[in-house]
C-alpha cells in the first residue's frame, strides 16, 4: 500500500475509533501488539486524544483474586455511569506465545456491555508485570472515551514495578493465608502500593494480615523527592470479600481520594509518563534497526559465536555504521 493511501486509510481507522467503533478498537489493540505500520500510523491520530482517562493499576500476588477484585470494580463504575476498558496482562502460552485469557472468563458477565472493553494482553517474557504494548492500548482505550482504565498485572509477585509509571493510582491486592505475609509482599509491590486490598478477607487470618501491613506500612520510608513516583505516606487498607461485591465501594471511595489528594501532582506525573512514552518509543525503534544490521551482518554473528572477535568491539563497530547510516 502506498504511503499516501496507509495515512489515508489510518485517518479514516482512527475517526471511525474516536467515533466509538469497538470492533475497529479491537482490531487496532491487536495491531499494535504485532506492531503493524497501520497502526501505528493510526496511533499518531489518536494521540491528541489522549490522556483524560483515569488509570487504575492492580497488581499482587498470584491468587489474590486480583481478576475478581477488577470484575466487581468494573460492576461498580458500571453503575455510577462511568466508561471502564480493562487491560489485563496475562501469562504467554509457552506453545502459541498467546495470552492464556484466564482474565477474560472471570469478567464474562461484561461480554455484551458496550460500556466494557476488556482486553487480555500476553506478556511475551517482558519483566514487569506488563506486556511491551500495554502503554499504547492504553492510550487506544483512552481516546475511544472510556473514563476508567484499568490495568492489571500478570500476577508474578515482587517484579511487578513497571505499573508505577504507567498508573495514577496503583492498587496492590494481598490475601491472608500465604503463610508468612510479610515476607510474601514485604518487597517490590508494597513499596508502590497507594491502596491496599485485603481481599477474602472472610477467611481467618484477615486481621494478623492488616496488623502486618500496618506494621510494615509505619516502617516505609520514601523520600518523594528522591522519587517522585513514590506513594504517599498515607496507604488506606480496604478489606474485600470481592466474590460476593463486599468492600468494593470503599474501595472504589480509596481509589477517589487518593485521586483527589494527589492531583497537585498530576501534571509531573503526565510528564514522567510522557518521558516514559518517548524513551519506549525510541527504545523500540532501535530495537528495529539493530535488527535489521543483524541481518545484514549474519557473519559477524557467526564469528562472535566462533569467538573469533568479541561482541563488545563488534557492537561498536555496528552502532558506528548505524549511525552513520541514519545520517547522526
Amino acid at each position: 500500500m502506498a504511503e499516501s493511501s496507509l495515512m489515508d486509510r489510518a485517518a479514516q481507522i482512527a475517526q471511525s475509533v474516536l467515533a466509538g467503533d469497538l470492533r475497529l478498537g479491537a482490531r487496532l489493540i491487536r495491531d499494535l501488539d504485532d506492531q503493524t505500520k497501520l497502526a501505528e500510523l493510526v496511533l499518531t491520530q489518536l494521540w491528541p486524544h489522549t490522556g483524560r482517562a483515569f488509570l487504575i493499576g492492580v497488581t499482587g500476588n498470584p491468587g489474590a483474586g486480583k481478576s475478581t477484585v477488577v470484575d466487581s470494580l468494573i460492576a461498580y463504575y458500571r453503575k455510577a455511569g462511568k466508561r471502564v476498558g480493562v487491560v489485563a496482562i496475562d501469562p504467554s502460552s509457552p506453545f502459541s506465545g498467546g495470552a492464556i485469557l484466564g482474565d477474560r472468563i472471570r469478567m464474562q458477565r461484561h461480554a455484551l456491555d458496550e460500556g466494557v472493553f476488556i482486553r487480555s494482553l500476553a506478556s511475551r517474557g517482558h519483566l514487569g508485570g506488563l506486556s511491551r504494548s500495554t502503554g499504547e492500548i492504553v492510550a487506544v482505550l483512552d481516546a475511544m472515551g472510556f473514563d476508567i482504565v484499568i490495568i492489571e498485572t500478570v500476577g508474578v509477585g515482587q517484579g511487578e514495578v513497571d505499573v508505577v509509571a504507567l498508573a495514577d493510582t496503583k492498587v496492590v491486592v494481598t490475601v491472608p493465608g500465604l503463610g508468612d505475609e510479610v515476607q510474601a509482599i514485604k518487597a517490590g509491590i508494597l513499596e508502590i502500593a497507594d491502596v491496599l486490598a485485603v481481599n477474602k478477607a472472610d477467611r481467618e487470618g484477615a486481621d494478623r494480615t492488616v496488623r502486618d501491613l500496618l506494621t510494615m506500612l509505619e516502617l516505609r520510608h520514601i523520600e518523594p523527592s528522591q522519587n517522585p513516583d513514590a506513594p504517599s505516606s498515607e496507604v488506606e487498607i480496604i478489606r474485600t470479600v470481592a466474590v460476593r461485591g463486599e468492600g468494593i465501594a470503599e474501595l472504589a471511595a480509596a481509589i477517589a481520594r487518593h485521586q483527589e489528594q494527589t492531583a497537585h501532582l498530576a501534571a509531573g506525573r503526565r510528564a514522567r509518563r510522557a518521558r516514559r512514552e518517548l524513551r519506549d518509543a525510541l527504545l523500540g525503534r532501535c530495537a528495529q534497526l539493530v535488527d535489521g544490521l543483524l541481518s545484514q551482518h549474519a557473519d559477524l554473528v557467526d564469528r562472535v559465536q566462533r569467538r573469533q572477535v568479541d561482541p563488545y568491539s563488534v557492537s561498536e563497530q555496528l552502532l558506528t555504521e548505524l549511525f552513520r547510516g541514519t545520517g547522526a
